[in-house]
This record gives structure tokens, C-alpha cells and sequence, in this order.
């Protein structure tokens, strides 16, 4: 049926289904309160995603006397951290690319601050009275073509060579099967450290923890503009915030920053969510609470919700020119939201006759070694935070404690972490970064569409998909 599919059953659009959700649990509260007028704080946040309130709990908790004021340029969660895949889980998955990007210590050090960050996440949301919908089995990554096979033994290889064999499971396909039968999966490896979680509902309660640790909040109220000095100056629509220290968490906006350009990326990447359809679940033998995706480099990522529906992810929206944010086709790309329906089809067929919900976009922004950056800019207190590479409810908590270390000048297994010791690789210069990755995107998509219909990948495609490994790039590499 996915072959058959020649345009979405919903066309994508804002808000995504996690934000609306949340935002009708609020209905009837009040409205949020811009900024108007001056004031002062110790520490300004620009941002009010996961990383900016990480950040500002991380610092009440640390320091709790500091005045910080957070502003979010629409509503706390609407931007990527309400568009997630919501899937939580830290880097054990990733280790075999982090070794070789950054060394085997550096990357059992990420991948132990992501359990950390686990361990933390947990327990802010099945604190009592917060209904996140925190469910937490394990994380499973599935063969779907005899050429996603190979990779299978990359996750376990890597796991036993450096000691950690209890990171990722080999699974045969009958033990696959056990979890969520399809006719398209084949082996997979399991991955002990995973939950899924609302991506909004997330997002709302952090605000909401905020608000009660003491920050000053400020939604509807973007950044115009920034003065840096002693002190900083946020400039926004009607007021302004005078502080010591200022902390830049504005996921993909910052791409268009000077400093920070030469190592980011703007990708996009689309979601849908379908009706309830419990019983078609169970049908599948998917009774579990277990992520799960397919070993694509575009990859699909897919997880059910408590009340029976599936949220299907496909990583493979178009590609931004020059770091540019606002084109439309970052959210409102129809072709990619075909992609990620096709692969719900495909993947899981037993849920063909369930109708899609919603549908939706966001941009994300990826680094040249697909690990995200803590720094602050050279001969200033501005912090920020950059390049989550579509991997974000975890390593935001990491980026909030990072920092929150940032900004006290506290040296500690935070600060010490390689997210903000070494130096980001740069990416190609403009225009070859654009058209360079439009062209590798297209034969990579190619190449993976003939693999899953086990054909032959077209050879000109395979030689442009082979160019990033022929360069030594870790993005865009199969």
C-alpha cells in the first residue's frame, strides 16, 4: 500500500498534535504575560524549549538566590521540543560514531552523563501530580532491508568492544517479532535505555516547575536583539532584560549566528500521528512500551501513545540554504510528509486502515559531527546551546547542566564533557553546503528506497551517497 500512496492523507501543519493536546489540558487558565518595560536579572534565557528550562531549573536548584527571567518568542513548547518524536533516550545508541568523531573515553563519558540525564528525567516526570505520560521499556532498532543488516553488528560490536555489552542486545527476528510483528522487520538490537514521553505536556510542565522555582517567564515576547556587554542587553518587542549573564537556547535560530554557522546545518524533519487503534496494536503483538526504528540514515523512528495511537518520524525533510529558518518548506514540505506515511504503511501494515490524525514539520539543527555544542562566545557571558542533530529530549537536560555550569564557572563533570571541551568540525562552505547536501540527500533516499524494495541502488546515486564517507564527513555518511 505505502508504493500506492502518491500524496499525505493530512498535509502537514502547525500546531503539531503533542502541542494541541497540552495546550486543551490548559484551557481556561490564564493567558500568558509578555515582557513590557525594563528589568534586571542575574541571568537572561532566550528560549523556553527544553534546554531553557533546564537550564533555569539547573540554576535555581545550584544557586537558587539568582533572579532569572526566561523569554519564549511564542508559547513554552510550540518549537522543537512540542514537534519531537518524544522518544527519550541518551547516546549508548551512538557510540560507534562518537568513537570515531571524538575518541572511546570522550564518548563512554557523553554516553554516561545521557544516563545521568535519564536518571533525572525520570524522576521529573513521574513526580507526583505530573501527567507526562512517562513510559519507559527500552529503546529497539529493526532491520528493514537485507542492507540495514550489516549495521546490526556495528551497535553490538562497538558495545562489547568497549565494555558495555549490556548497552545493545542482539535480536533475532523472532525475538523481534515478540516485541511488534511485521512482515517488513528482519533482526534488530535492543537497547536498554529508553522511554517515550508527551512531547508537549513535557514542555509544559517544566514552565510550569519554573514559574514555581522563582523565574520570571515571559512568553509572546521574541528577541529583537542583543547588546552584548557588561552588563548584556535582550532587546525585545516592548521591554527589555539588563543582565550579567545571558543563555541562547534557541535551537535552529542560532544556525544564522556568525560563530556558530561554519558548524550547523538546518535539516527538517516530519512527524505524524494516527487515530486511536489499540486493538490493531494488540493485533501486532506491539503491547509494550518500547521505540522503535529502522536503521535508515533517514531514519524512521516510531512510538506509541498511551491511548493506542503511533507516531511515525521520518528524518528526511528538505535542507535549508545558508542556515535560513523561515522557508516554509521546513514545516510545510508535502513530500516528506508522504515519506514518513509511506513508512508508517510500509513498516507497520497492520495499521493500514487506521486514518492519520495530524501531521507536521520542524526544522532541526545539525552539527558536523552530529553531537551537540555547549560554549560561550569568545570575551563574553552569552551561552548557548546548538546542533542536537534531531536528538534532543535527552541531551537537553545535559545542555541545561552545562550550562548552568557555563554560567557559574563551575568546572565539573559537566563542563569537563567533550559537548563543550573540543572543537566543532566545519561544514562545506555556501553554496557547496546546500547544493552539496540537497544532491547527497536525494541519492541517499534513492539508494535506501531500492534497498527496501530489494533492488540494486542506482549506481550514479550510490557514487554521489558515497561522497561524505569519501571526505571523511560524519554527516551525511550512510
Amino acid at each position: 500500500m505505502s508504493d500506492t500512496l502518491s500524496q499525505p492523507s493530512v498535509l502537514p501543519a502547525d500546531p503539531s498534535w503533542w502541542f494541541a493536546d497540552a495546550m486543551a489540558q490548559e484551557a481556561g487558565l490564564p493567558p500568558p504575560v509578555p515582557l513590557t518595560g525594563e528589568i534586571t536579572a542575574d541571568v537572561a534565557i532566550v528560549g523556553g524549549g527544553y534546554t531553557g528550562l533546564w537550564t533555569a531549573l539547573a540554576l535555581k536548584a545550584r544557586k537558587p538566590s539568582l533572579s532569572i527571567a526566561l523569554i519564549e518568542a511564542r508559547l513554552c513548547g510550540s518549537g522543537a521540543s512540542g514537534k519531537s518524536g518524544a522518544k527519550v533516550h541518551g547516546y549508548w545508541a551512538s557510540l560507534a560514531g562518537m568513537s570515531q568523531s571524538i575518541g572511546e573515553d570522550a564518548a563512554l563519558a557523553v554516553a554516561r552523563a545521557g544516563t545521568v540525564a535519564q536518571d533525572a528525567i525520570r524522576a521529573f516526570a513521574t513526580a507526583p501530580g505530573r501527567d507526562v505520560w512517562w513510559r519507559e521499556a527500552g529503546n529497539i532498532r529493526v532491520s528493514a532491508s537485507p542492507a540495514q543488516d550489516a549495521k546490526i553488528a556495528g551497535y553490538v560490536d562497538t558495545a562489547r568492544r568497549l565494555g558495555v555489552p549490556d548497552s545493545a542486545r542482539p535480536l533475532s527476528a523472532a525475538e523481534v517479532a515478540g516485541y511488534c510483528r511485521s512482515p517488513a522487520f528482519r533482526a534488530g538490537v535492543f537497547l536498554q535505555e529508553g522511554a517515550n514521553v508527551h512531547a508537549a505536556r513535557l514542555a509544559r510542565a517544566l514552565r510550569r516547575a519554573a514559574i514555581d522555582a522563582g523565574v520570571m517567564l515571559y512568553e509572546n515576547t521574541p528577541m529583537t536583539g542583543l547588546d552584548k556587554g557588561t552588563p548584556n542587553r535582550v532587546r525585545t518587542p516592548k521591554g527589555q532584560i539588563i543582565a550579567r549573564e545571558v543563555v541562547l537556547a534557541t535551537n535552529v535560530d542560532l544556525a544564522r549566528e556568525r560563530l556558530i554557522k561554519p558548524h550547523v546545518t538546518v535539516f527538517s524533519s516530519f512527524a505524524l500521528m494516527t487515530e486511536p487503534a489499540p486493538e490493531k496494536l494488540a493485533a501486532m503483538g506491539w503491547t509494550g512500551d518500547q521505540g522503535i526504528s529502522d536503521m535508515r540514515m533517514f531514519v524512521h523512528y516510531f512510538r506509541k501513545t498511551i491511548d493506542g495511537r503511533v507516531l511515525m518520524g521520518s528524518g528526511s525533510g528538505p535542507i535549508s540554504y545558508d542556515g535560513d529558518t523561515a522557508s516554509p518548506r521546513l514545516t510545510q514540505d508535502s513530500a516528506s510528509a508522504l515519506r514518513a506515511e509511506r513508512g508508517l504503511r510500509r513498516l507497520l501494515p497492520g495499521l493500514n486502515d487506521v486514518k492519520v490524525a495530524k501531521a507536521w514539520g520542524g526544522a532541526i539543527d545539525i552539527s558536523a559531527d552530529r553531537l551537540p555544542f555547549f560554549k560561550t562566545m569568545p570575551g563574553t557571558r552569552v551561552h548557548y546551546a546548538c546542533g542536537y542533530s534531531g536528538h534532543g529530549v535527552n541531551p537537553t537536560y545535559i545542555g541545561g547542566q552545562c550550562l548552568a555550569s557555563l554560567v557559574l564557572d563551575e568546572k565539573d563533570m559537566w563542563s569537563s564533557l567533550p559537548l563543550c571541551t573540543r572543537d566543532v568540525p566545519n561544514l562545506p562552505l555556501e553554496p557547496f553546503r546546500y547544493y552539496g547536501g540537497r544532491a547527497i540527500r536525494r541519492a541517499v533516499l534513492a539508494c535506501e528506497d531500492a534497498e527496501e524494495r530489494n533492488r540494486p541502488a542506482p549506481v550514479i546515486a550510490s557514487m554521489v551517497a558515497a561522497i561524505p564517507r569519501v571526505f571523511g564527513l560524519k554527516i551525511g555518511t550512510r
